[in-house]
């Protein structure tokens, strides 16, 4: 806990960008009949009935200090699915970074050896490199700032029906592209001392 703790106090490095990676699954529900519009003297109107239409997988990466975030939809979360996630925030948004700093979850996904499993050698040992990996601790997740965007996304753009993966895509990067135009950092208060405080009791007792 307190390592990552740590980690959010450092001062922005554009060449050590700070980053938080967080996944969660969404539930594709179609309407099972056409909803109606307003019209004049009749408010609109939606059925409760709905289709599944499957889960799809979003991974959420953000950029705390900056105030910048990015989702991209997986059909699945896998090890190869977090690998691919991995290359794109490497290759495409930070190929000028010397080393990104990764909080995430402490899931067996998340590890290196997912890398390798995705690519050849050289690739997974390239991508592998250019990590310094922080994990949350058992029941930690909350420290995860990924989470806080997370629950911004759930509650501005997924409070709704979405039928497919492509319907997601588009709603989900209209979401994304407002605000990161806003560039809303998160503004993160709780520190280490706050920790040995208020988390007292996570601490082992040493007797004197």
């Amino acid at each position: 806990m307190e390592d990552v703790l740590d980690v959010y106090t450092r001062p922005y490095d554009p060449c050590r960008p700070q980053v938080c990676l967080d996944e969660t699954s969404r539930q594709l529900l179609a309407d099972a009949t056409p909803p109606q519009p307003v019209a004049p003297g009749r408010p609109a109107r939606e059925d409760y009935e709905y289709v599944r239409h499957g889960v799809c997988n979003l991974f959420l990466v953000c950029e705390p200090l900056r105030g910048w975030r990015h989702a991209t939809a997986s059909n699945r979360r896998t090890r190869i699915d977090w690998a691919h996630c991995i290359q794109e925030l490497v290759d495409v948004h930070y190929p000028d970074a010397a080393v990104i700093v990764l909080v995430q979850d402490n899931l067996n996904t998340h590890t290196p050896a997912s890398l390798y499993e995705a690519f050849p050698p050289a690739e997974a040992k390239r991508l592998a490199d250019k990590l310094e990996l922080h994990y949350t601790p058992k029941h930690g997740s909350w420290l995860n700032m990924a989470e806080i965007e997370l629950s911004v996304l759930a509650e501005q753009c997924l409070d709704r029906r979405l039928p497919d993966r492509a319907t997601l895509e588009r709603e989900v990067a209209a979401w994304e592209a407002a605000r990161n135009t806003a560039s809303r950092p998160v503004d993160w208060r709780f520190t280490t001392a706050d920790a040995r405080i208020k988390l007292k009791h996570l601490y082992p007792s040493i007797d004197s």
